[in-house]
């Protein structure tokens, strides 16, 4: 399920940077967040903890973080992070060279020994604008790997991460794109992994044998002309049955949740291809463009013809 969200609506951009601050110093990310919301698509900010540790703030909740530490704010919220107690304030996005980069930029603060060394930066991920997806994720994701048994692969892919920074070779920056990439996946998978059991959402759902079941193929064949019937049958379910399960844990219908992953995908094909809107009204399920334009409209606040030059203009 993961992955057909994924593979069907890639990320679709990223940017990282490196940060190696030393002695005590506070990075307030408000500005910078403000200013990733203009990007295109849906950008996520995040940090990797590569060396060291530093407090986090955000929401008024305090984290202690480090080495092996990832974190991600799928909505974008306001942090803050430091060493010490009133340090200097430093604004590394302010700081970054123009582009284009041949190497990642390494932003080093004062001339002492670095102790802390974070990888930053954000993600544009195309599967953020799936609604279902995005009210089961947090305000921080964060995943820790010191001492976990399970995380030696992902501790190793910071290491390579790290290794990447600190010896860059050709093609470094393109396989920084691609570790983070799997970073980010894994931290979503780690999201589904402690959904506690009982709890509603869509990550949830995704464990639920009989829900999973239906989601799964609801997702490997869009064009498929569904009916509560047939997603019940295939489900193990009576339609009642369904339909109050997909209720409770995911707040729509099953009918409503094929029309919301069908409208995701064409938001896809609009900012990725050039094919008509009929054609893209067409592979949604529509039988006229009309009728496909009042639907999408309805869940992204306008037309697709002017989303897709909205979304290109931004690109």
């Amino acid at each position: 399920m993961l992955s057909d969200v994924l593979g069907a609506i890639r990320l679709s951009g990223s940017l990282q940077f490196c940060v190696i601050p030393t002695g005590e110093w506070q990075i307030d990310a408000t500005p910078a967040v403000a200013q990733l919301a203009q990007q295109p698509g849906n950008a996520i900010p995040f940090h990797i903890v590569v060396k060291g540790s530093c407090w986090l703030t955000v929401e008024g909740r305090q984290e202690f973080v480090e080495a092996g530490d990832v974190l991600a704010f799928p909505f974008g919220s306001a942090h803050q992070l430091g060493v010490g107690n009133g340090g200097r304030a430093i604004s590394p996005m302010d700081d970054l060279p123009s582009k284009p980069w041949r190497e990642i930029p390494i932003l080093r603060y004062g001339d002492g020994q670095a102790p802390v060394r974070l990888l930053c930066g954000y993600l544009q991920c195309d599967a953020m604008s799936f609604r279902h997806l995005r009210s089961a994720l947090p305000a921080l994701m964060l995943v820790r790997t010191r001492g976990v048994p399970d995380a030696d692969w992902l501790r190793a892919t910071i290491r390579q991460v790290e290794a990447e920074i600190g010896r860059p070779r050709a093609g470094g920056l393109s396989m920084l794109e691609r570790l983070v990439e799997i970073i980010f996946i894994e931290l979503l998978r780690h999201q589904i992994v402690s959904a506690s059991a009982g709890s509603l959402g869509w990550l949830s759902a995704l464990a639920d044998r009989s829900l999973g079941r239906c989601l799964a193929l609801i997702h490997s064949q869009p064009r498929r002309a569904w009916s509560l019937r047939d997603l019940a049958t295939a489900s193990g379910l009576s339609r009642s049955s369904l339909s109050q399960r997909f209720e409770t844990m995911l707040g729509t219908s099953p009918m409503r949740y094929v029309r919301d992953w069908r409208l995701c995908l064409a938001s896809a094909a609009l900012r990725s291809s050039n094919e008509p809107i009929a054609v893209i009204a067409h592979d949604a399920g529509y039988g006229t463009e009309a009728a496909f334009s009042r639907a999408f409209s309805r869940t992204f606040g306008m037309p697709p013809a002017e989303w897709r030059r909205t979304v290109r203009c931004r690109s």
